[in-house]
């Protein structure tokens, strides 16, 4: 493995190399390694990951209940469309 230093980041990039550090709950090493390697195209062996993982199974019961009676519409199937 390779060490590399980088020196005169600007602002703007700092700031959003954090922002993502902080979004993926990685180190930031770890970030820039990721996006360099998408950046190449070296990603293609690792899933992509969206920032969802944090919310998977987060819901209580009461939340799940809310979400389902708001969305029930969408289950819905009006006949008289279908004919």
């Amino acid at each position: 493995m390779g060490y590399l230093t980088v020196r005169d980041i600007p602002g703007d990039v700092d700031k959003a190399l954090r922002s993502e550090t902080r979004r993926r709950g990685k180190s930031l090493n770890q970030t820039v390694i990721d996006l360099l390697r998408q950046a190449l195209g070296l990603s293609w062996n690792s899933p992509q990951a969206n920032g969802l993982e944090k919310l998977a199974g987060t819901w209580s019961q009461e939340e799940l209940d809310q979400f389902e009676s708001a969305t029930a519409v969408f289950e819905r199937i009006d006949e008289e469309e279908w004919r």
